[in-house]
């Protein structure tokens, strides 16, 4: 008699796969031997498989190592860099279901700021990547059209710029801020300051008419704090389903002191506090804020604009939108 029995058991459990991280490091900003003795500790402890590393370069910034990264397996990113190798990395991940974690060095690391992770504390950072929770992050997704007709597409996690800061990264000395950080930027801020060419833009935001606007400097944010604690973007938050627009036009120097004061004063103390916030503030007319999920804008000519604070080239027309949680990031269990 034939045996019709299924000899496969389908009841017997499935062997649960071994989980794996990868460390995607900027070799110039990092000490990977320290990196890997902290590392080596918290996957055991975790009981995580043995680590990848994927070092990044000139030539890839962090989007090719990262795609190689998940294609062997990675379930978890570390992200060893600044916001530039984080945004390189996030443009592999996002479509993905790897999660990223922050290992914060360099001069900016303003998505860490914002999330209010520990900076420059390599075991804290590794042993929240591996005993950490997940958090839902928003992406911007920005198409860039250059000024040579070429058409790139991006991701951002900070802030798209054009105007004043994409002219400040532009006239920076990459050799002076390795040495000095952020005081590199002084003479490249007051070059930019000086320069008397204003950006002449059409824009769309979300479905409202298209607009004008002539402005020195125009800021799509999906974070609101600067170094030096600077709130630039006091009402942005980065899981909020929205970007906040910042459109400054000054036209004398008064204009340049209202602005100072209201993002010094009124942003970066009364907003801070419960009872600054309920105090009445006076609207600048050289400052706007508006908020939004789609913009479209068309320059008149091609201007400098930054991505994370990285130098992207000319754009003659963008094209920005939300992803709400496009990205999973790791975070403290007691975040």
């Amino acid at each position: 008699m034939t045996d019709t029995t299924d000899s496969t058991d389908t009841t017997a459990p499935q062997a649960s796969r071994t989980s794996v991280a990868a460390v995607i490091y900027n070799p110039i900003k990092v000490d990977l031997d320290a990196i890997k003795a902290v590392v080596s500790a918290e996957q055991q402890a975790a009981g995580w498989g043995e680590t990848l590393y994927f070092e990044t370069s000139v030539e890839d910034p962090g989007q090719g190592v990262t795609k190689k990264a998940i294609e062997a397996g990675a379930d978890m990113v570390i992200v060893a860099g600044g916001d530039g190798t984080v945004r390189a990395a996030a443009e592999a991940i996002h479509d993905t279901e790897a999660t990223l974690a922050l290992l914060p060095s360099g001069t900016g690391n303003l998505l860490a700021r914002n999330l209010d992770l520990t900076l420059d504390d390599l075991e804290h950072s590794i042993h929240s990547a591996f005993s950490g929770k997940d958090r839902d992050v928003d992406l911007g997704l920005i198409d860039i059209r250059h000024g040579d007709d070429s058409l790139t597409e991006h991701v951002f996690l900070v802030m798209a710029g054009l105007g004043l800061d994409a002219k400040m990264l532009a006239n920076t000395d990459e050799d002076l801020k390795a040495k000095v950080g952020w005081l590199a930027y002084v003479g490249a801020i007051f070059k930019a300051l000086t320069d008397k060419n204003e950006l002449r833009v059409r824009y769309r935001l979300d479905s409202s008419r298209t607009k004008s606007v002539r402005a020195h400097t125009i800021i799509v944010g999906n974070c609101g704090s600067l170094q030096a604690n600077v709130l630039l973007l006091p009402e942005a938050a980065v899981d909020d389903g929205k970007f906040d627009i910042l459109i400054l036009r000054p036209e004398n120097p008064f204009h340049w002191m209202q602005i100072t004061f209201k993002i010094l004063w009124e942003n970066g103390v009364l907003h801070r506090t419960k009872l600054g916030r309920k105090l009445p503030t006076k609207e600048v007319k050289a400052l706007n804020y508006v908020k939004g999920t789609s913009l479209t804008m068309q320059l008149s000519r091609a201007e400098e604009i930054e991505l994370d604070g990285d130098g992207m080239g000319t754009a003659k027309a963008v094209r920005i939108k939300i992803k709400p949680a496009g990205l999973t990031v790791r975070v403290p269990k007691d975040a």
